[in-house]
């Protein structure tokens, strides 16, 4: 199989119309809680990078061994673990709250710094300040990280490093949950400077779709019960105001879990439908991808009147110049495929 024409954008003017002026190309998988493919487009095992997509399960061995019970984390704090967070002064105190529970501070994080996603989420400049690593969209999944490295006695230096014993923990289980040979997982360097992980998309898919299925899962029902709970009551916690995990979350209304990744990966799990959606274009343009999950959505039939409401800006968002003026639209161009 093939990418296929995802999204185009369109140029022209409210008078003549708009003409196709740039086409994005992707892949959709959508599987059942089996891992059998039910609707694709393009290549539904389309070796993907993971990205913050996979965050639930790098957070996975920490749930597995129980540690939120032994450092008394709360729900929401669990929540953090799964977050690319917009550096809100909520995530902020939920990243200090875990670090202050494991006995370790904002210099242990390995994540480096970055400005708060809030910022350019809201459209607005962000002020000249000094940030810390803690204002890092991954700083709660690197809490976590830290939180492992206490449960277990093992070195806080360095866990970011591939050999390090937290990060062989989660490529196993990771590579275990998935289905797959660990050493079929091709690795990379991520932006927060931890291991990341290629997988199909498909297989990406039905991490999501057993994750939606939280207790009834039948191998990992506990752990997965805990982090969909906390990810669905708390999706403010996971990602931030004007992000589009708060809105798929807030609209699926505890029956959608979701998670975005950097370069265009979204996952969306779907609890009564008992399925599992993975989406990834092509060339990493983010602006294409929320366009594309509305339509897998829409397609799906897995969209009422409110939400349609709800995410009615990811339908067919409008493109403007530097003046606000209409210059085109973004819009989706695929069908989905039944597998039969």
């Amino acid at each position: 199989m093939k990418l296929v024409p995802l999204v185009e954008t369109t140029r022209g003017f409210p008078s003549t119309g708009y003409s196709a002026e740039n086409v994005h190309l992707g892949s959709v998988a959508v599987v059942d809680t089996e891992g059998r493919l039910q609707w694709w487009a393009g290549d539904p095992d389309f070796m993907t990078f993971t990205r913050s997509a996979i965050k639930p399960f790098q957070a996975l061995p920490f749930l597995l061994a129980d540690g939120p019970a032994r450092f008394a984390l709360t729900p929401s704090e669990v929540a953090l673990l799964c977050a690319s967070h917009s550096g809100e002064p909520k995530h902020i105190a939920a990243v200090t709250s875990i670090l202050a529970r494991i006995g370790l501070a904002e210099s242990d994080l390995e994540c480096g710094c970055h400005l708060p996603l809030y910022y350019d989420s809201v459209g607005q400049p962000a002020p000249d300040r000094r940030w810390s690593q803690l204002h890092h969209n991954c700083s709660g999944k690197h809490s976590g990280f830290l939180a492992w490295c206490r449960l277990h006695d093992q070195p806080v230096a360095g866990y970011v490093d591939p050999a390090h014993p937290l990060q062989q923990a989660i490529r196993a289980t990771l590579a275990a949950t998935a289905g797959v040979d660990a050493r079929a997982m091709p690795a990379g360097l991520d932006g927060c400077s931890a291991p990341n992980y290629a997988l199909p998309l498909s297989r990406l898919a039905h991490l999501f779709a057993r994750l939606a299925q939280g207790r009834s899962d039948p191998r990992l029902g506990a752990p997965l019960g805990d982090l969909f709970d906390a990810m669905t009551a708390h999706p403010d916690l996971v990602s931030g105001e004007a992000r589009c995990d708060l809105a798929y979350m807030t609209a699926g209304a505890g029956e959608w879990v979701t998670k975005v990744g950097a370069d265009a990966v979204q996952t969306i799990g779907v609890r009564s439908a008992g399925l599992g959606i993975a989406i990834k274009i092509a060339d990493g343009a983010a602006r294409s991808l929320q366009c594309a999950t509305y339509s897998v959505l829409d397609q799906l039939g897995l969209l009422d009147a409110r939400q349609r409401a709800m995410l009615e800006h990811y339908r067919e968002p409008e493109l403007k110049n530097v003046r606000g003026a209409k210059a085109g639209t973004i819009r989706p161009v695929f069908t989905l495929q039944r597998a039969r």
